[in-house]
């Protein structure tokens, strides 16, 4: 079987685990409070350009940091911003309304938020004479790269946060697949870029390389403060936080994890050439690892004899979207045999 389904399918990158087994006997602080957390910490402040008192930490996943960020930063009547089909408002269970918060819906433009359509949502809610009534929406969501691949411009990116400087509300950025999204085609901006336009972000390991892990970075430095102790809170601080510095760590040396993410993108463009010269519709005009192709059901069918992919969105009664993602990971052969299958 050939596997496309997402880009979490593998363990990790040999360095990594070459790593791990190279420390293994090394008896170290627990919590985070270890050398190679330490190290991975300010490795990750020098790629994004931040000073040594900016607060940098890590989850296990990008759920867990979804939900931890989040309730760390509102208050108990306030809510969060997020388009129809981003991660927090269909694919986490409910984990964000679990801690008590509501997730406002703003319509999605090939999967990204229009700063336009987020000055309109903040203005009404302003002006609303019976806002003290109303959950306070006092946190913008966004990923990048989104649902279905596409990527934010910076000129989007700077669009966005110019509104969320206009009415003082922080802006997140989920980067779970921001590795991708940094070597996809056409990006146009750096994680310098990424750390300046927002408040809190995090650097997704789990889908680009690591065996697991996140790491949550607070360029607002002071809403970073107490987040170690709600993550404590919420079960979500590792005793062995070595497991997770030391995969940071691999991965911010020697440019490695930019260097896995062009890999991943160079397969996917493979795949997306082959396709388009082969006469197939893409449900968007992905730049990145996520390829969501148009498929007749009876094609669908027989393909997944062979293929595992991610059935995505019913077009029409004939016709389903799949997505094909391709990882670190993939190799030229497997998308070879994808090709001539399709």
């Amino acid at each position: 079987m050939l596997h496309f389904a997402c880009d979490y399918q593998e363990g990790c990158h040999p360095r990594i685990l070459e790593k791990m087994i190279q420390t293994n006997l090394q008896s170290t602080a627990g919590y985070g409070h270890d050398p190679f957390t330490k190290s991975a910490a300010k490795k990750i402040r020098e790629a994004c350009g931040l000073s040594s008192d900016i607060p940098v930490e890590f989850c296990v996943g990008g759920t867990q940091a979804n939900l931890t960020v989040i309730a760390s930063i509102l208050r108990p009547y306030e809510s969060v911003i997020a388009v129809k089909g981003g991660h927090i408002s269909i694919h986490e269970a409910g984990a964000i309304e679990a801690t008590g918060h509501k997730v406002d819906i703003l319509p999605a433009h090939e999967g990204k938020m229009v700063a336009t359509d987020l000055a309109r949502f903040l203005d009404i809610w302003q002006r609303d004479p019976t806002r003290e009534h109303l959950v306070k929406p006092a946190l913008v969501y966004i990923s990048q790269s989104t649902e279905v691949g596409t990527v934010y411009t910076l000129a989007e990116l700077e669009a966005l946060y110019d509104v969320t400087r206009r009415f003082r509300i922080p802006l997140f950025i989920d980067g779970a697949r921001l590795g991708y999204a940094a070597a996809s085609v056409g990006a146009d901006f750096t994680l310098q870029d990424i750390a300046r336009l927002c408040d809190v972000f995090y650097i997704g390991g789990t889908k680009v390389g690591a065996l697991f892990g996140e790491a949550v970075v607070f360029p607002n430095a002071p809403l970073g403060e107490n987040y170690f102790t709600l993550r404590k809170q919420r079960g979500a601080v590792l005793a062995k936080g070595r497991l997770l510095g030391i995969q940071f760590d691999v991965l911010f040396t020697d440019n490695l994890y930019l260097e896995i993410s062009r890999h991943a993108i160079a397969m996917a463009m493979k795949i997306r050439d082959g396709l388009k010269a082969k006469g197939y519709v893409f449900l968007a005009d992905s730049p990145s690892n996520q390829q969501f192709v148009i498929l007749e059901n009876a094609k669908m069918n027989e393909l997944a004899k062979s293929v595992v992919f991610s059935p995505w969105e019913i077009v029409d009664d004939t016709h389903t979207a799949v997505r094909f993602c391709t990882s670190w990971a993939t190799t030229p052969e497997a998308v070879d045999e994808l090709l001539k299958l399709l």
